[in-house]
């Protein structure tokens, strides 16, 4: 097959989307498809090669390791040397349109958030993963929330906050502490802070909406982190996610080593078997296809906390997805077959 992996943008995330793009286009290089990595931004503008070549002669993959910090997006923006608000960067439309499929390797806004798998819709695209309004939704934590809450998926209290008209002594006055505060629409947890006290509620506040017009200040649960992808409408085994420091942020995600990950998670299997079933009951009621990823916390007494669910989740070194396939005995590179298998079953 003749495959765009497409990464980068300009997301936050958007170094951990190009270490998953490169691996899975190697993957898939290696199983005999022509694949091309693309980084949606910043295009192909430095492509020297005939475009409508680019499949018998793709440009090189650089490296999948992720830097420790997020990216700088202001110097991502002026290295671009195509002029042009589009968030599309040189040939990228073209060269997308010549594909059988494209593999979605973004993360985070402008990617994962549905604005992409629209413009592919009308473009006539064919993409990996689910649909423009179940990425939307999903991307949007408060809309995710209120859309499970009621099916019996239990997620912590939130309340949502306008970050442009904070009134910081109003919010530390009602919100209850300890309590996490992330930004509605982020992943890869940038932008996210659990906050003891006033002043670390206070920081944490101006520190998230950086990221975004609205935040999220949520109920802290203290617990067992178990996170379960979804394949095929069915879930994986578990994975339980112990950081050697701190609580598990970006550079606990991605560094290697930062993290101890056991799979299957070390819980009961009435818990795996609940987790499994609560999983599922969000990737069916937002309507995701082919595969997800959902976070959720194990407290002290046995509860399952929903906090989130990842529509493009990583597919980096350390990525928990392509872990808990393999302890179903699924490769890295039959994974990514299988994702644009199941993604392409209504193209046919």
């Amino acid at each position: 097959m003749k495959i765009v992996v497409l990464c980068g943008g300009l997301s936050p995330e958007r170094n951990v989307s190009i270490s998953s793009g490169t691996k899975i286009a190697a993957a898939l290089t290696e199983r005999g498809h022509q694949a091309v990595l693309v980084d949606m931004f910043l295009g192909l503008e430095d492509y020297e090669g005939d475009l409508e070549q680019i499949f018998d002669n793709p440009p090189a993959l650089g490296s999948d390791k992720i830097s420790e910090v997020a990216p700088d997006l202001k110097a991502v923006k002026a290295s671009r040397k195509w002029q042009s608000k589009s968030q599309f960067g040189k040939g990228v439309l073209e060269v997308c349109s010549m594909a059988d499929v494209v593999f979605l390797a973004l993360h985070g806004r402008t990617g994962e958030d549905g604005r992409v798998q629209a413009a592919f819709d009308l473009l006539g695209i064919p993409y990996t993963g689910s649909g423009y309004l179940g990425s939307a939704v999903a991307m949007d934590k408060d809309m995710t929330k209120r859309l499970v809450a009621p099916l019996g998926v239990k997620t912590p209290a939130w309340e949502i906050i306008d970050s442009k008209c904070m009134d910081l002594d109003a919010i530390c006055s009602r919100v209850k502490l300890p309590c996490v505060v992330k930004p509605v629409d982020s992943g890869s947890s940038i932008g996210v802070a659990i906050a003891k006290t006033e002043q670390q509620l206070r920081d944490a506040l101006l520190d998230a909406a950086k990221e975004g017009d609205r935040v999220v200040a949520e109920q802290y649960i203290q617990g067992r982190e178990i996170q379960i992808a979804i394949l095929n409408g069915k879930p994986l085994p578990s994975i339980e996610i112990i950081p050697l420091q701190g609580f598990y942020d970006y550079e606990n995600k991605y560094q290697p080593g930062a993290a101890k990950e056991i799979t299957p998670a070390p819980i009961p299997a009435e818990t795996e078997k609940l987790l499994g079933e609560r999983a599922v009951t969000v990737f069916n009621a937002l309507g995701l296809k082919a595969y997800s990823r959902a976070d959720f916390i194990l407290d002290e007494e046995g509860e399952l906390w929903f906090l989130e669910i990842n529509t493009l989740p990583g597919m980096t070194p350390t990525s928990l997805v392509p872990q808990e396939a393999a302890a179903v005995g699924i490769s890295y590179g039959a994974l990514c077959e299988h994702i644009i298998a199941l993604s392409m079953v209504d193209e046919v």
